[in-house]
């Protein structure tokens, strides 16, 4: 049984239970013409903490056309903000941390399998170590079951302000 997330006022995101995806929370930024918003779509967050335990985080996206490459697969760059975005949701999400003043310092992406349009698109990610100032994850990409990418980041704290 994974714990509901702490729910914390924040001024950049739109975040709370999804009224049309039961289970999930909606993780989208206020500001409709940011990278996140105007790109992306909208998102979805819960938490799945790793078999092991560890916190962890599943972000999912709706692949639309227009995040389509001319294969008609999900073009390899939404592909990698999907991730980079499923960093900052774990952190927010799984660890109460402050995603808006944070920063990925590394991004290791390996590319499996195709994503296909249509179908929703899920990072599924989980905090392997906390310090006072990173975090480090890992992860993977999912349609269902077939794998699309696996990952590993790190994630710089905001600095005190």
């Amino acid at each position: 049984m994974v714990d509901a997330p702490i729910m914390v006022e924040n001024a950049a995101f739109s975040y709370g239970p999804s009224a049309d995806h039961p289970g999930w929370y909606t993780w989208d930024l206020k500001d409709q013409d940011r990278f996140n918003s105007h790109v992306m779509g909208p998102l979805l967050v819960r938490r799945e903490d790793a078999p092991g335990g560890a916190a962890g985080v599943r972000l999912r996206m709706f692949p639309e056309r227009r995040h389509s490459n001319l294969l008609d697969a999900v073009h390899g760059g939404i592909t990698l903000s999907l991730i980079d975005v499923s960093l900052f949701a774990c952190m927010r999400h799984a660890m109460n941390g402050d995603a808006a003043g944070s920063v990925t310092l590394d991004l290791s992406t390996q590319f499996i399998g195709a994503g296909i349009i249509g179908q929703p698109l899920d990072a599924v990610v989980e905090v392997l170590r906390e310090t006072r100032r990173l975090l480090f994850l890992r992860g993977t990409v999912v349609q269902d079951d077939h794998l699309v990418a696996a990952f590993n980041g790190t994630v710089r704290k905001p600095s005190a302000r």
